[in-house]
């Protein structure tokens, strides 16, 4: 659980780090993403008005301008009433409910979360490199055969087509963990 510490703007120390399976179940919700990509974007405490109107705005795919005030009621009172208190609970954020005010702790400081995003007919990351990897064994092993086509090119040249297939893909994925990282973006990356 969170200790009582004074929100000033900043991050508050928390006790103990939080445990993955804490963590896990704090993210299993998309309330909860969001008001952590809202923290970890901001660094900073915030109000939970403030963070209610902006969750409300995501959820409805609009504007922060433009979303009613029942749609940001329904979320201040699930964030006020669940989502934060359950969140201070497992020592992810600083919730002082009195003030209405919101603030990350150094264990959500610690924690580099980027969601690995699936969609349709795409494949998971760690899907790719095991594919990858296997098409690189199968021409490793086609060269060291001496199976035509494979021979006339040096094996350099097939040790080069490997590498930079994986440095390619290397740089592909970590383009992809930057635009998918909770808080860096302006929007969350499920949007």
């Amino acid at each position: 659980m969170a200790s009582a510490q004074q929100i000033d703007g900043k991050p508050s120390a928390a006790g103990p780090e939080i445990s993955e399976d804490e963590l896990f179940d704090v993210l299993a919700n998309q309330r909860r993403r969001f008001a952590v990509h809202l923290l970890k974007r901001e660094e900073e405490s915030m109000e939970i008005g403030k963070m209610a109107e902006q969750i409300a705005a995501w959820e409805n795919g609009t504007d922060t301008r433009e979303i009613t005030g029942n749609e940001r009621k329904r979320v201040y009172t699930a964030l006020q009433q669940s989502h934060l208190p359950k969140m201070d609970r497992a020592g992810v954020v600083e919730f002082n409910k009195n003030r209405g005010i919101v603030a990350p702790t150094t264990a959500l400081e610690d924690v580099d979360l980027y969601l690995d995003v699936v969609e349709g007919k795409e494949i998971p990351w760690s899907e790719y490199y095991l594919g990858l990897s296997g098409v690189a064994a199968a021409l490793v092993a086609a060269v060291w055969m001496g199976a035509w086509p494979f021979v006339l090119l040096p094996e350099l040249a097939w040790t080069l087509a490997i590498v930079v297939a994986f440095a390619f893909s290397a740089l592909g994925h970590k383009y992809y963990t930057t635009e998918m990282k909770v808080g860096k973006p302006d929007e969350p990356p499920e949007l």
